[in-house]
């Protein structure tokens, strides 16, 4: 009897996957390089009668294999869905468009309506962009309603092309009489940063379709904040909205604050680890006790936020029946503060759960002063001007914060229970932004993997950058941070030199310019010269991996005047020392 159940209920989950029409390879290993690999792939998708979906997460396709599996997708005319995620691993950079033009172009001659594209976790940079372009601005994804490019390293200009791509899809949608409705668009790590970001608040605006925003860590300031924030009023059904780990500051949080509140469906909001601040934490507080009714989430940890601003923050929910979840970890209120918070959350009988409560002796840990200062240091020469004399008034008037005492929350609802906090993974992306010893530290032994799959190397300018950023942190003295910093710059600069198509004159011409030993006609702002960056330069000149004749062009501009150099540090410090190494 038992038997015949398990049978039926066999029989039905088969028959459902095929009414569901997914084909799926997902986890299997497979490396995919020539027809013959895919010979049996092709012929289960050619047999797959009224095929939406396939599955090839999880395996390694190169340009023969996908122009294969792209000829059997040809008369798919009721294909959908593309899982597409970390599907190109261990392929060079210039195998992946081509590769994804194939598939593009047989979706579009089968006359597909996708509605989920998914090609995340495949760091295929600004090309990669490219090789989707001409599907994206095809009537195959006019009715996509999901686009999912997190991890994919497109950086500023692969950020314009898709906001370009998109605005021109939503334009021939619209003369086709259904315009593009976009209902989630995911793109997390991709260093978009300012201008990327607001290329694509430009396509938000048109669209105003959107329900999910997923963008964390992407080293967006506030005017990129400033542009998706006026975007997001226009797409009245946002549900979920996650900048976490971009960099607000004040101005940022104000501007999105004054968004929230035309967005009466939000229910979750992640702004951790956005540097949103007291006054920022206050316009979003006033902006939550006006509206939000259906607010499940919000989360504003570790954003320097005082305790008065997270009393208002707390006060604000008090009405919010939906909320399940608020996250103030990383925040420092100090031990009146903390007690203030518990008190008020009695009163309003909210269930209060301390992850932690320690206090931290300030002399505990240097390299922690060092993070502080550079976390203080996180915005453009404007801001500190604009922003210190306010912060150091607050400081008067609520006090110093206190000496290292940081309670870290999670609050809920009564009648929910409450997780623990997971632990903060590795983050590049905050170290490129804003570097220090401990953050590279903090990576662990995988550093330099880490920040090779970040870095997009076939880009000379990009990689000279990064070198300079790991080399600032250097610091002879201390043997883990000197060692960590030249094992993290061997790793980047031997993959770089040793991919195929990466032009080492070129990066040497970038690390010049960008040393401000020569001008360039793109107006670059030189960094701030510390002596990380000689002695880094010092070592890699002396690694197999580095150029003969690169060695011969550094020496001519930089053993010759060494005083420039040390005239020049000099300089930079009187004017910039308070200052990080900022790009």
């Amino acid at each position: 009897m038992a038997t015949d159940i398990v049978a039926e209920l066999a029989d039905s989950l088969a028959k459902a996957g095929v009414e569901d029409g997914e084909l799926s390879y997902k986890g299997q290993g497979r490396k995919l390089d020539d027809a013959q690999s895919v010979e049996d792939m092709v012929k289960e998708i050619q047999d797959f009668e009224g095929l939406q979906a396939l599955r090839l997460e999880g395996n390694t396709l190169g340009v023969v294999a996908a122009q294969a599996i792209a000829k059997a997708l040809e008369t798919k005319s009721d294909f959908k869905r593309c899982y597409w995620s970390d599907m190109f691993t261990g392929r060079l950079r210039s195998e992946i468009p081509p590769a994804l033009n194939s598939l593009g172009d047989a979706l579009m001659l089968a006359g597909a309506r996708l509605t989920v594209l998914d090609l995340s976790d495949n760091a295929f940079g600004p090309d990669g962009v490219k090789g989707i372009e001409k599907l994206l601005k095809s009537s195959a994804c006019y009715t996509l309603q999901e686009l999912r490019l997190n991890n994919c390293g497109m950086g500023i200009g692969g950020g314009k092309i898709l906001a370009a791509s998109l605005m021109q899809c939503h334009q021939k949608s619209t003369a086709d009489g259904a315009p593009l409705s976009l209902k989630v668009f995911v793109a997390g790590r991709n260093r978009l940063e300012n201008d990327g970001a607001t290329a694509l608040a430009q396509a938000f605006q048109i669209m105003g379709s959107l329900e999910e925003v997923h963008m964390p860590q992407n080293g967006i300031n506030h005017p990129g904040v400033t542009a998706l924030a006026s975007a997001m009023q226009h797409n009245l059904a946002l549900r979920i909205l996650n900048l976490n780990d971009n960099t607000f500051t004040e101005r940022g949080a104000i501007a999105m604050a004054k968004a929230l509140k035309h967005l009466r469906s939000i229910q979750v909001i992640n702004f951790g680890d956005c540097l949103v601040r007291p006054e920022g934490a206050k316009a979003i507080a006033e902006t939550v006790s006006e509206g939000l009714p259906v607010l499940k989430e919000l989360n504003l940890s570790y954003g320097e936020i005082t305790a008065d601003a997270a009393l208002a923050v707390v006060q604000a929910l008090k009405n919010k029946d939906q909320l399940e979840k608020l996250d103030l970890n990383g925040n420092c209120f100090g031990e009146d503060g903390c007690k203030a918070l518990k008190d008020t959350m009695a009163e309003m009988n909210m269930s209060e759960h301390p992850c932690a409560g320690e206090s931290v002796d300030e002399d505990e840990d240097d390299n922690d002063e060092e993070d502080e200062e550079d976390e203080e240091e996180d915005v453009d020469e404007e801001e500190v001007e604009e922003e210190e004399e306010e912060e150091d008034d607050e400081e008067e008037e609520n006090g110093s914060i206190s000496p290292g005492c940081i309670f870290l929350f999670f609050i809920s609802l009564p009648q929910l229970s409450t997780p623990t906090s997971a632990p903060r993974p590795p983050d590049v992306s905050s170290f490129l932004s804003f570097p220090s010893p401990d953050k590279l530290l903090k990576l662990g032994a995988a550093r330099a993997l880490l920040i090779q799959q970040q870095v997009d190397v076939a880009d000379p300018t990009k990689t000279a950058e990064a070198f300079l950023k790991i080399a600032s942190v250097y610091k002879d003295e201390n043997s883990i941070v000197k060692n960590a910093v030249l094992d993290t710059i061997d790793g980047l600069l031997n993959k770089a030199f040793t991919t195929p198509s990466f032009q080492g004159y070129c990066f040497i011409s970038s690390l010049l310019v960008l040393l401000g030993l020569i001008k360039s006609e793109d107006k670059v702002k030189p960094v701030l010269v510390v002596s990380g960056h000689l002695h880094a330069l010092e070592h890699v000149v002396r690694q197999d991996y580095f150029p003969k004749e690169s060695v011969a062009v550094l020496r001519a501009f930089m053993s010759r005047p060494k005083h420039v150099l040390e005239n020049k540090r000099k300089k930079e410090k009187d004017l910039q020392h308070n200052q990080c190494v900022c790009f």
